[in-house]
């Protein structure tokens, strides 16, 4: 139970422990392919992807999220040694950060591995591990951001989707990450290598062209597609493979996004990425463009575009001409010394000149983006930098039908590997010298033989193949074979049916038209097809001084060879001289570093979790030359260990070592060693650290170790057991003297408790029965003197009625209804009291009287407090509400049961102000006008006097005037002083019609009174009335009547009310009958 314990407890201190599998396949014991991949396996199946070679991680892809790399897992491997733990991507990349900080070495992390086995993953967690150990600040933060997200831009225009993997990269890369003397990093340089540009123009079955064609169109706004002229439609363009166009769980639209927000974070400004999408969407309009044929007059055939519509959309994208771009697709014209040949195109040709102007303009495009992204993140400081170089490039690649791309990049693994073993063996060679231990020489294969057979510059496969090129006549890749079997014929490497080797002759597995390099990592079948042609990489001059002369000025930034004055008739390099240029550019980089190794593998080819496929791993270690590496490593010494930690994890196997060595550690492991009587030959003692040669002989320790745990733990159980059992005595007999003591103390205290008790309730039976005994003298002292006084007033009383009878006798009956009076008033009033109605004015309740008597009483009293109540209600109002209500009361002596419009008005409150011209910008002119406070504006309808027809006006009324103004454009028409208005008339009904009446002679009354309607007639006049009043002092005459004579220049009219059926509803209309008529129907 307590080994279980102690082993859930047990922090992981070694790579050896708890170990599944071999966590270092330099242990693997017996060391063949078999065990290789089956110590793979175990680890596999138990989620343990990492696995070592020494130095060198092996990291095999799950398909699935692990939780292996939270921060929590990020400082757990910070600072520490790299066999300290479990083997993990971030103990390489620790062990490679801390030599860069502290030993200022450059370092250089190589992950190599096949399409889908993690290389681009492995990669991001690297770098994002260096993210989060290094420095922290604004600045650093900045550039440590802007490290990460150039990888959404380089994945969205370099990583497709195939048949292995969903996000390969169709591109190698490798990022020089800058850091300062404390380890903050500075900035980067990114490097890109053949990108597979044959992508864009045609894609495999089951696979997909670049993500970002697909993200542009799923994620893109309407309004952007719109401006690029494309549609969301897939299907619509040629050079978009549509079997795999959607792909399960890959949210394009959504990555979209993520790549446009990246590149406005690595520093792409919004015109630079509207450039960069421009030139996308002309890549995929290009595949759109098709031929037909045509004959000429001569015989010759040539191509004319069939549909134009496509083309013109290219050329507004690009700003071209479009007549020099059709041209362009038309006729190619050869240049020699000073001659000018212009031949046309056949429609074979024009698609031949499609695709490499569509497959330049996006390679150009990404070597743009990549030095653009280099421009951003490159370090802002001239100071010394160290650096750590991350290399992601595609692996071995052995496929059905190989070209032209897998020889260079076989070539390229072929590199690495002659660099691996060259730097590995170098690093043994030096710790060995280092420690001050015998080297010995190791056997390898060294594939320098390979590799010479690539790039020799006399007779290479790559030299003979520029030279075909190169070579004037007919060049075709049959020609480059026949070539290749006459210089190659003898290479022990090279094999070819049409060889002069005579081993060859009836080799079937071996067709005509192909020849076979036996690699590092096994024999490669290359068809010859198409290796000139991609070798040559040739785009007409014609098209490039047609890009040249775009608007566009990304596109013109492109192709700086068009440039009519800087014509070279000098052919430009080939892709493979490139290529070969760009390998002994990285190696030569490579040497200077100290190099770290990530090896992926990939277990399936169904990307599917939990599937292990022995024969698909198998092809693959032997492809990375893995056993090599083991058995290179193993070759000397295959473990070694620093002094410290050895005596640490072994001591307990000697009794002079355990529990504590006083003295140098490495004295200690001598003893350890001579005392386990392990043979000399197994192993060696170097400057600071133990070399075992076998691993058995450090698995013999590991048992010995384990063993004596074994022991060790069954030691600590007896003695805990022990130590326990005393210490639960030392409680027991410490609990039973502390519970004894409590005892005795509960005992002493009880009885007291008792006896205290006992001696309270004699006490109390003591003072009760004195206290009953005082009481019942009190009582009966008591009694006696109530008796006497009883007695006397009984005789007092005696006395006095015998006196007083006589009187009482005569005024017995008055007395009696007087008391009997008061009594019913005092009972009313109190009845009265609790019978009050509510405080509110409109209660019309009242109590009724109980007497007739009372009844002058009981209604004086209601008057009262009527009147009490309401000065009540009154005292609550605001000094604006008493205004109102005086308005209101004073509306009511004028119209009530006067005129029946007004039961209407009572529930509206009087606003005055209804056209609010303080607030209105459109009558800022008329306020501007008006110096005196607007007691009323509100519109009316201002009777004709001809026709008797309403025009639309705004009734002011102020403290000394009244105004008419225009409704639409605010100008005052009328201006009337309240001492000139004499009278205003109405009718008795339910109409809104008024009439203003003006002292006769005043300069206002020139044109005659004003009739109005208005929906606010009681307001208005009420208003009008107070105000008149409140400056003139007289009251202003209000004449309700249904007839009524209007002054209207020099003729009276009478206004005449009637009732009728109206057309137009319950509105009130008004008609001239003749020159003294005005009638007014009202419904």
């Amino acid at each position: 139970m307590l080994l279980e314990i102690m082993a859930k407890m047990e922090v992981k201190t070694s790579l050896l422990d708890n170990m599944i599998g071999v966590g270092d396949m330099v242990l693997l014991e017996p060391l063949n392919e078999e065990t290789f991949i089956n110590n793979l396996k175990k680890r596999f199946d138990h989620s343990e992807i990492y696995t070592y070679i020494g130095s060198v991680v092996i990291s095999v892809n799950p398909y699935r999220s692990l939780p292996i790399y939270s921060p929590e897992k990020v400082e757990e491997y910070r600072n520490r040694n790299f066999y300290e733990l479990s083997p993990h991507i971030f103990a390489l990349s620790d062990e490679a950060y801390r030599s860069l900080r502290d030993q200022d070495k450059d370092q250089c992390i190589l992950i190599t591995g096949e399409s889908g086995a993690g290389k681009t993953e492995a990669s991001k967690l690297v770098m994002s591990y260096v993210a989060a150990v290094c420095g922290k600040g604004a600045e650093v933060n900045q550039v440590k951001e802007q490290l990460l997200q150039s990888n959404p831009v380089l994945e969205a225009f370099g990583n497709a989707k195939t048949v292995r993997n969903d996000n390969s990269s169709r591109f190698g890369k490798y990022m020089d990450i800058e850091f300062d003397f404390k380890g903050d990093p500075l900035g980067g340089v990114i490097s890109n290598y053949l990108l597979e540009k044959s992508r864009v123009v045609k894609q495999p079955r089951g696979e997909r062209n670049f993500h970002v064609f697909y993200q542009l169109l799923s994620g893109a706004s309407e309004e952007l597609l719109n401006k690029l002229k494309l549609e969301r439609d897939f299907s619509r363009y040629n050079y978009l493979s549509l079997d795999s166009a959607k792909v399960n769980g890959v949210d394009d639209a959504a990555n979209f996004r993520t790549v446009r927000n990246a590149m406005q974070i690595v520093g792409f400004m919004d015109h630079e990425a509207e450039s960069v999408l421009a030139v996308v969407a002309a890549v995929l309009k290009l595949g759109n463009i098709e031929f037909k044929p045509e004959s000429r007059v001569n015989g010759l055939d040539e191509s004319k575009i069939k549909d134009k519509n496509e083309l013109k959309e290219i050329c507004e994208l690009t700003g071209i001409d479009q007549s020099v771009l059709e041209r362009a697709f038309s006729f190619r014209t050869v240049e020699a010394k000073q001659e000018k040949v212009s031949t046309t195109l056949n429609v074979a040709q024009a698609y031949y000149a499609r695709d490499a102007l569509a497959k330049n303009l996006y390679s150009r495009l990404f070597s743009w983006l990549v030095n653009r992204i280099n421009e951003s993140i490159k370090a802002q400081t001239k100071v010394r930098k160290k650096v750590m170089g991350v290399l992601d490039i595609y692996g071995f690649e052995i496929f059905e039908d190989n070209s032209f791309e897998q020889f260079i990049i076989n070539y390229c693994n072929e590199k690495l590997q002659q660099i691996f073993i060259e730097l590995t063996l170098k690093e043994e060679q030096e710790e060995y010298i280092r420690e001050d231990i015998e080297w010995t020489h190791i056997d390898y294969f060294n594939n320098a033989i390979i590799c010479d057979l690539i790039e020799n510059n006399t007779n290479g496969i790559l030299a003979m193949l520029d030279e075909e090129c190169l070579r004037p006549g007919t060049v075709t890749d049959e020609t480059f074979l026949e070539k290749l079997n006459q210089v190659c014929a003898t290479h022990q490497h090279f094999e070819s049916r049409m060889s002069k080797c005579s081993r060859f002759l009836n080799d079937t597995s071996l067709p005509h038209s192909c020849f076979r390099i036996q690699h590092y990592a096994g024999k490669v079948l290359y068809q010859v097809e198409g290796f000139v042609d991609k070798n040559n990489d040739l785009l007409y001059r014609d098209l490039s001084q047609a890009m040249w002369k775009a608007s566009h000025t990304l596109i013109k930034s492109l192709f700086p060879e068009g440039n009519p004055a800087k014509i070279n008739l000098k052919r430009p390099p080939t892709a493979g001289s490139q290529f070969k240029a760009s390998v002994a550019t990285l190696m030569k980089n490579l040497q200077t570093k100290n190099p770290n190794y990530i090896r992926c593998i990939k277990p399936n080819d169904k990307k599917a979790a939990h599937i292990f496929n022995e024969a698909l791993v198998c092809h693959q270690i032997r492809y990375l030359g893995l056993l090599e590496n083991v058995r290179v490593r193993r070759a000397g010494y295959a473990f070694r260990q620093a002094y410290e930690p050895c005596l640490e994890r072994y001591k307990m196997l000697c009794k002079q070592t355990w529990p504590h060595w006083k003295g140098p550690a490495r004295s200690g492991v001598e003893v350890l060693f001579n005392e386990l009587e392990i043979p000399v030959e197994e192993y060696s003692f170097g400057r600071s650290k133990i070399f075992i040669r076998n691993p058995r002989t450090l698995f013999k320790l590991e048992d010995l170790r384990k063993q004596r745990l074994e022991d060790l733990a069954t030691l600590i159980q007896k003695i805990y057991r022990g130590w326990k059992c005393r210490t639960h005595f030392l409680l027991m007999k410490k609990s039973q003297v502390v519970i004894a003591a409590w005892f005795r103390r509960y005992a002493q205290q009880k009885r007291y408790q008792q006896t205290k008790s006992s001696a309270l309730v004699i006490q109390s039976y003591i003072r009760g029965w004195k206290a009953r005994k005082i009481l019942r003298e009190l009582k009966h002292q008591k009694r006696c003197k109530e008796a006497v006084t009883t007695i006397a007033a009984y005789w007092h009383g005696t006395q006095v009625r015998r006196e007083y009878r006589k009187f009482f006798r005569a005024n017995a009956g008055k007395k009696i209804y007087e008391f009997t009076l008061q009594r019913i008033v005092q009972k009313y009033f109190l009845e009265m009291k609790n019978k009050m109605p509510s405080l509110s004015p409109i209660d019309k309740n009242w109590p009724s009287r109980p007497y007739l008597f009372l009844d002058s009483t009981h209604k004086e009293l209601k008057r009262i407090f009527h009147l009490w109540r309401c000065k009540k209600y009154r005292d609550q109002f605001t000094d604006q509400q008493k205004l109102i209500y005086e308005e209101k009361l004073e509306a009511s002596e004028l119209f009530k049961d006067k005129k029946a419009l007004y039961p209407s008005s009572v529930g509206q409150p009087f606003q005055g102000a209804y056209l609010e011209i303080n607030k209105n910008p459109k009558y800022k002119k008329l306020k501007d006008a008006i110096e005196e406070k607007i007691i009323i504006a509100e519109v009316v309808n201002k009777i004709n006097r001809a026709n008797g027809k309403s025009t639309s006006r705004i009734f002011l009324l102020t403290n000394n005037n009244l105004l008419l103004a225009d409704q639409k454009s605010g100008q005052i028409k009328s201006e009337v002083p309240l001492v000139d208005v004499t009278k205003v008339s109405m009718s008795s009904q339910n109409d809104g019609f008024f009439a203003v009446h003006l002292k006769e002679g005043s300069e206002a009354a020139s044109k005659g009174d004003f009739l109005f309607s208005s929906d606010h007639l009681i307001e208005m006049a009420t208003k009008l009335y107070r105000t008149t009043l409140s400056q003139t002092k007289q009251k202003l005459n209000i004449e309700i009547s249904d007839e009524f004579l209007v002054q209207f220049r020099q003729d009276k009219v009478c206004v005449k009310f009637i009732q009728g059926n109206q057309k137009n509803g319950s509105v009130p209309t008004c008609k001239r009958k003749n020159n003294r008529l005005l009638e007014v129907a009202v419904p």
